[in-house]
């Protein structure tokens, strides 16, 4: 049981930085282009994500599996795609606040071209924020893989993973006779969601220029 719980984390942990990772990179891009270009590209950008967020979360990554067939890079897949309004929404949002600063009007009046100003000065400055947001995604994130493989549209035999181990004693019925195999795993996956979330909430404050100690 433990050397499965401690594949089983190693697992979901995987999981959840590269899907956080997806998720971030794709939405970093879209909330850069929304934000500093306007215009109908922001609309269409804003558009697509409206439409994300119309959707629960679970419910969106349950019917990408599906689509996709149930395996872990589908779970990485449809967790990043969960992820994406998010990290677009926090990056359009600091664009739009940060374009407006003298600095970056400054730099502009220099002449620099546009993507020279959004990844050499207007990007550095959002990182603060974006950095915590994937701190905390990563718990959310945890929790949704976990969800699916309970489901059993995640990790498939035989490879370990906190939901799937959690599915699998519920079905064998091992949760009365055997309640260390559902109390380990749940365990694991609190815990690793408390954690990512106490580490959002010290580098919120680490990293707050306002903050006084």
């Amino acid at each position: 049981m433990l050397t499965l719980v401690w594949y089983g984390i190693q697992t979901s942990l995987v999981v959840s930085v590269v899907s956080v990772g997806l998720g971030l990179i794709i939405g970093l891009l879209l909330g850069l282009t929304a934000g500093y270009f306007g215009g109908w590209i922001e609309g269409v950008i804003g558009w697509v994500t409206d439409i994300l967020l119309a959707f629960p979360s679970i419910l969106l990554a349950i019917a990408i599996v599906t689509v996709t067939g149930p395996s872990l890079s589908s779970v990485m897949v449809a967790v990043g795609i969960v992820q994406v309004p998010i990290f677009t929404r926090l990056t359009r949002a600091m664009v739009l606040s940060l374009k407006e600063q003298e600095f970056v009007q400054a730099v502009q009046a220099l002449g620099a071209s546009p993507s020279h100003l959004l990844w050499r000065h207007i990007l550095p400055a959002s990182l603060a924020p974006i950095i915590v947001q994937a701190s905390l995604s990563i718990g959310t994130a945890t929790l949704e893989a976990a969800g699916l493989g309970f489901l059993g549209l995640g990790a498939q035999p035989p490879t370990p993973e906190l939901g799937t181990m959690l599915s699998d004693a519920f079905k064998g019925g091992y949760s009365l006779t055997a309640p260390w195999t559902t109390l380990f795993p749940g365990l694991f996956i609190t815990l690793i969601v408390l954690a990512f979330n106490l580490l959002g909430d010290g580098l919120r404050d680490g990293l707050d220029p306002h903050s006084s100690r």
